[in-house]
């Protein structure tokens, strides 16, 4: 953090260009005057700092004071206006300071809530003193509040009706709030560059601001973290993940009241991307797979970390396909799987277990991405009628694959039981892998489910 700060003055700030120094008298039966007069060399302290802009320094000596003497109306008073200060520094800071020196510490937004936490404590012990109200009145415009910033103020001026910073203090927030809106003189939004995520370079959808102060699309943001921490303007180190990040309500709500058409542009944009279709499935290229099987996979590249939060936001569900060996492509024949369970790790990982559920045929498939997606046929499980050629062509293709996993799983326990060398056992991919595309696309689920 920036030892020292200099926010620009504003009509709404007449209050915050200086604080109360303390009043040494003992009021209290529990503090010996050695003790208060601790508390007011604190507070002379943090006085003195905050004059010189010296914010940081300021809240650390009014905090220990706080904690000596809690309750105390001029040091709430001095502690939130400080509070204040910072987070009105950081909220008026330009993109450009934070490219060139990224701040670490509190967001503004958990500033401003500090600040108010103490304003509304001064409230309940001076509710006679127009400072009160308008220390409060400061801290929800920080939060974009404006309604409650309001009605607080209007409190204000029946406690002091002749109060000339109430009423400046209203007339201002009357313009704050209205051009807030994003509204031009003609009643129609202003469309411009601060609604737009720096990294689509589209009108912001899901906003998520970060610690430094920075907004992006949700899903923009953390495809960016996949490949590092890091915030993408400033390089500030982050640490959110997509359970414990939430979405920006209030600016959020701002795109979409003045730009509705475009946001719902959006939202079909990224609905498309979330739920493709019914005979569109994102593929995981791995191995081959069969219908009713379960196991967990581990996923760590970037690509497919980014595709299974977008399947997770929809209906689960993917293709698990294989390369062909002797093309280089992906085999005609795959198996649909759904994720039942999925678990987000601190480094962004997935543990994902999965179930396959269904087989299909790749008509086409194309680049999304990163990741491969694929136009699909599903395949239709139609058992030969009972004495045909091909209900018995397909009883002994079905038996065979069954007797060679038999076969193989028969072997493996024996090496095992005799505590051999088990590199001579014949891998059962290695030995199927060659024949079991054809299998795939030949055995139906009925069959499979039998063995």
């Amino acid at each position: 953090m920036a030892s020292s700060l200099s926010p620009s003055p504003s009509s709404l700030d007449q209050t915050l260009r200086d604080v109360d120094d303390y009043v040494l008298e003992n009021k209290s039966e529990d503090l010996s005057w050695d003790t208060l007069h601790y508390v007011y060399e604190l507070v002379q302290n943090g006085n003195a700092a905050f004059r010189e802009n010296r914010m940081e320094e300021a809240i650390n000596f009014y905090s220990r004071a706080n904690n000596i003497k809690s309750g105390d109306p001029i040091i709430l008073s001095n502690r939130s206006a400080a509070y204040i200060r910072i987070s009105q520094y950081f909220m008026r800071r330009t993109p450009s300071s934070s490219e060139c020196r990224p701040l670490s510490g509190l967001e503004p937004t958990t500033l401003a809530e500090l600040a108010l936490k103490d304003a509304e404590k001064l409230v309940e012990l001076q509710s006679n003193a127009a400072k009160s109200y308008l220390l409060k009145a400061n801290a929800l415009l920080l939060l974009e509040k404006y309604e409650k910033a309001r009605d607080v103020i209007l409190s204000g001026l029946q406690v002091d009706p002749f109060s000339n910073s109430l009423r400046d203090s209203l007339q201002h927030l009357e313009r704050v709030s209205s051009s807030s809106t994003g509204m031009s003189t003609h009643g129609q939004p202003e469309r411009n560059d601060d609604f737009d995520c720096t990294l689509c370079l589209k009108l912001l959808y899901e906003p998520v601001t970060t610690p430094c102060g920075h907004s992006f699309c949700r899903s923009c943001l953390f495809q960016s973290m996949d490949r590092g921490n890091r915030c993408p303007l400033c390089r500030t180190v982050l640490f959110i993940s997509p359970r414990t990040c939430s979405i920006s309500v209030t600016l959020k709500n701002i795109i979409q009241k003045n730009f509705p058409e475009e946001y719902a542009e959006r939202k079909q944009e990224q609905d498309g991307l979330i739920n493709a279709g019914v005979d569109l499935l994102p593929l995981f290229v791995m191995d081959v797979v069969i219908p009713c099987q379960r196991f967990p996979l581990n996923i760590f590249e970037p690509r497919y970390r980014l595709m299974v939060r977008r399947i997770m936001e929809g209906n689960h569900r993917m293709g698990m396909a294989i390369l062909d060996s002797s093309s280089g492509s992906l085999a005609e024949f795959a198996c649909e799987v759904e994720i039942t369970e999925c678990e987000p790790l601190p480094d962004g990982r997935f543990y994902i277990e999965i179930e396959s559920r269904r087989r299909f045929r790749i008509i086409q498939s194309w680049d999304q991405d990163g990741y491969r997606v694929a136009e699909v046929e599903w395949i239709q499980d139609i058992l030969p009628p009972e004495g045909t050629s091909e209900r018995e062509n397909l009883l002994e293709l079905t038996c065979n694959a069954a007797e060679t996993a038999r076969s193989w799983i028969a072997r493996a326990k024996e090496v095992a039981r005799h505590g051999s060398d088990c590199s001579f056992v014949p891998s059962p991919i290695g030995g199927l892998r060659r024949d079991w595309i054809s299998y795939a696309s030949e055995i139906p689920r009925s069959f499979i489910l039998c063995f």
